[in-house]
């Protein structure tokens, strides 16, 4: 079982999918349960889906639904150079920094920084956006960590850090615009709980661009490949800091498309992680 939001006319609704069927869920016959982060954050969020399927709601079909972000109140965070093959991006795009990345990678201490606040995030099918001031920009498809304000990780999701490179490879200081704008970070579809994820190190990310009907990048990594664990990140991460919301987390890319490779207004951006499913989002 996996978990999501979608709109109806009479405002969000948690939902739970269960081979390939939706069940809406009623969150007022649970007190503590008000919100998709409520039931994340519950012992056995798959037990108490089951006890508040709303009975009012037929089940439908998965492959007919538009799906929103699965956010509530949570900020994003991100963290950077988790990968080698992102030490060598990031010191190609700024040869003057270049010794930082290769230290940070080794370095006990983790990149991380805000990503986005849930304003700036975007669901499946919306699109995201390449900076007007930017002539060269990438997706970074990222496995996402749901995480409950007790530091304890409690789901997985998919993530794209959507990032202007020549900004960033500017001046390490650009880190901020480079990454922190509006639409520049797609979040979805749904919630994989911890229990029903496979084993991290056999989980794939694939990136498949898609340009004028034609596949113009794709690659694909698997979590075996990072320098670190997500149990460490997040432990990084709530040092002398609080999420009351909970928090989600980018754990970094391992798939970066070729130097002369930038997004363009109109490109489909298509992110698939394994035990997940697939996020799709068009470029603006």
């Amino acid at each position: 079982m996996q978990f999501g939001k979608m709109r109806r006319p009479t405002g969000d609704v948690v939902v739970a999918v269960e081979s390939g069927t939706v069940y809406v869920l009623d969150r007022a016959r649970e007190a503590s349960i008000a919100s998709l982060a409520d039931l994340l954050n519950v012992a056995d969020p798959v037990a108490a889906a089951r006890e508040i399927i709303d009975p009012r709601f037929a089940p439908e079909p998965f492959a007919d639904q538009f799906l929103l972000a699965p956010l509530d109140r949570q900020e994003v965070w991100a963290a950077g150079v988790t990968y080698q093959r992102s030490k060598i991006a990031r010191e190609e795009e700024s040869r003057g920094a270049a010794a930082f990345y290769d230290k940070v990678y080794t370095a006990a201490r983790p990149e991380l920084f805000l990503k986005a606040t849930p304003e700036r995030v975007v669901g499946p099918g919306r699109p995201v956006r390449v900076r007007a001031d930017s002539r060269w920009s990438v997706p970074e498809p990222e496995l996402a960590l749901v995480i409950s304000p007790a530091g304890r990780i409690v789901g997985y999701t998919i993530g794209n850090d959507m990032s202007a490179r020549d900004i960033e490879g500017e001046n390490p200081l650009y880190l901020p615009q480079a990454k922190i704008y509006k639409q520049s970070c797609a979040i979805g579809p749904l919630v994989t709980p911890v229990t029903a994820m496979p084993p991290l190190a056999e989980v794939e990310v694939r990136l498949v661009i898609t340009r004028d009907g034609q596949t113009a990048f794709e690659g694909s990594t698997t979590l075996a490949r990072m320098a670190r664990t997500p149990e460490s990140l997040v432990e990084w991460l709530f040092r002398d800091n609080e999420f009351p919301h909970g928090v989600v987390l980018l754990t970094g890319t391992g798939i970066v498309p070729p130097d002369e490779f930038t997004l363009r207004p109109g490109d489909d951006v298509s992110i698939s992680v394994t035990g997940i499913g697939t996020l799709r989002n068009p470029v603006e």
